[in-house]
């Protein structure tokens, strides 16, 4: 394995580990008593310059299990803090992730390799560190396809069963998920060091992530305010994508933020199928803090989180730098009501210069959704056809059809180039999403009767999201009328 090893590919630079002691605990993963690769990235593999051929192997399986480690990786698992559900809790940390170390892949772009689900490190306060087969293939499908619709996301690298039980409710076959990440920093990660009043490590933590995610500000003015700008403003077009799609997260917690902007941890989220602003699928989000029309709102909360870390560095004076900070914050909601308005005049077809009409015809299709609970997917796929006059694909959708006759004639009226519009719709109005039901029944093959084919063709079908293809029809179909309520777990 050791001579094999050299052909892998791994080239790690770690520079988390290298300058930044302190923030982590070092760790190693648990054994595993029986590895099997499940499943590879193949194609993620290569963008980051590793032997996808020589990692899908019985090697990869020892690899991606945990129980070797390629040269160069310093397993550590990341210190950081958060805000659950609104209460602090000063420290959290990976207790079940190890950050193997960081690659720069073929683009020139660094990237974080880690473990989850690799057994107990120092910040597991009581928990067995391990994920089961079920919630790792989850957060494989739907970084995946999040990937896929164009959003940005952390994405799995590999797939690997343990062959060993973990304990939840009953046995759970065991696995292990290898994510990749621009970085796993997060707004939690300076919340631990701020809970401590270490502003040494404060400044330390913010001059790394500045030159790791945002060198151009190195030369600002203040760069410890321009890195609150500059996180505002991935936030606000990350979760206005997220509303494009019907996304909805389901645990926004403070350390479920990513500084880079990517999509992080696929807990108990899920896809809209009808549309309602109101809705929560996280079996514990009792109050609906993290609805999917919560989302805009709870970014900023976060964000005016990261802002109190940041204030004994943006002005010697943290009371000083307080307006300063809220100055930031109140751009958060122009920044997304933008970034949300224009992927919603592509979702219409707007096309040309923004019309003082554009926000109240978006807000109307929406609002005309939500009265009569038409899926909000089909919905948007199936303008493009109306675009062209045919609205045989929308029309059925709505049990009292005038308000979206309506509607619809108003919109046509504002469409120049109806062809042009409809080619920019079927660009940003996917066929295919993860959806719930469908997902569900994936996992329970693989977990329930070790069946994969259902995952594989999933994955599949999720690369492509905005292609039709004939015979997939099922994958583009909402859960059957009557089924029970979707509820998601915190698994992973």
């Amino acid at each position: 394995m050791l001579d094999l090893s050299r052909e892998l590919g791994f080239q790690f630079d770690n520079t988390y580990a290298r300058e930044l002691p302190g923030c982590y605990a070092p760790a190693t993963a648990a054994a595993a008593p029986a590895p099997r690769l499940v499943k590879l990235n193949h194609a993620l593999a290569r963008e980051l310059g590793l032997n996808a051929a020589a990692l899908d192997s019985p090697v990869g399986a020892e690899i991606f299990s945990g129980n070797y480690a390629p040269p160069g990786a310093e397993p550590l698992a990341q210190a950081y803090a958060g805000h659950q559900f609104g209460n602090f809790v000063p420290q959290l940390g990976d207790g079940r992730a190890l950050l193997l170390g960081e690659v720069v892949d073929r683009q020139g772009r660094r990237r974080d390799i880690q473990f989850k689900g690799s057994g107990r490190t120092p910040f597991s306060r009581g928990g067995d560190g391990k994920a089961a087969l079920g919630p790792v293939l989850r957060e494989y499908i739907l970084g995946e396809a999040m990937h896929a619709l164009g959003v940005p996301t952390t994405r799995a690298l590999a797939a690997a069963a343990t062959g060993e039980p973990v304990y939840r409710e009953t046995p759970l076959p065991g696995a292990v998920l290898t994510r990749v990440a621009a970085s796993h920093i997060r707004v939690g990660t300076f919340q631990f060091f701020a809970a401590r009043g270490d502003t040494a490590k404060l400044r330390q933590l913010a001059d790394y992530t500045i030159a790791r995610h945002f060198p151009d500000l190195a030369a600002a003015p203040n760069p410890y305010l321009a890195l609150l700008a500059a996180v505002a403003d991935r936030q606000a077009s990350l979760i206005a994508q997220w509303m494009h799609i019907g996304f909805i997260h389901g645990v926004m917690n403070t350390d479920n933020m990513a500084i880079s902007g990517e999509t992080i941890d696929y807990g108990p989220c899920a896809f809209l199928d009808a549309y309602h602003s109101a809705t929560v699928f996280s079996s514990i989000d009792r109050g609906g803090r993290y609805a999917f029309g919560q989302q805009p709102q709870i970014a900023r909360w976060n964000l005016a989180r990261f802002a109190e870390t940041l204030l004994p560095l943006i002005h010697s004076d943290p009371q000083a730098a307080i307006p300063e900070a809220v100055a930031v914050l109140e751009t958060f909601g122009g920044r997304f009501d933008a970034a949300w308005l224009a992927g919603m005049r592509a979702k219409l077809g707007l096309l040309g210069d923004p019309q003082a009409g554009d926000l109240d015809l978006a807000n109307g299709f929406l609002a005309i959704l939500e009265a009569q609970a038409v899926d909000f997917t089909l919905a948007f796929r199936g303008l493009s056809g109306a675009a062209l006059g045919d609205h045989t694909l929308v029309r059925p959708l709505f049990s009292d059809p005038r308000p979206y006759d309506a509607w619809a004639e108003h919109w046509q009226g504002r469409l120049a180039d109806p062809a042009a519009s409809a080619r920019v719709m079927d660009g940003v109005n996917p066929v295919y999403i993860p959806r719930n039901h469908i997902v569900e029944a994936a996992l329970a093959a693989a977990v329930e009767r070790d069946d994969l084919a259902p995952f594989h063709a999933l994955l599949d079908v999720l690369a492509a999201p905005f292609t039709p293809r004939g015979g997939l029809e099922a994958y583009a179909e909402p859960a059957p009328r009557g089924s029970a309520p979707y509820r998601t777990f915190c698994g992973t």
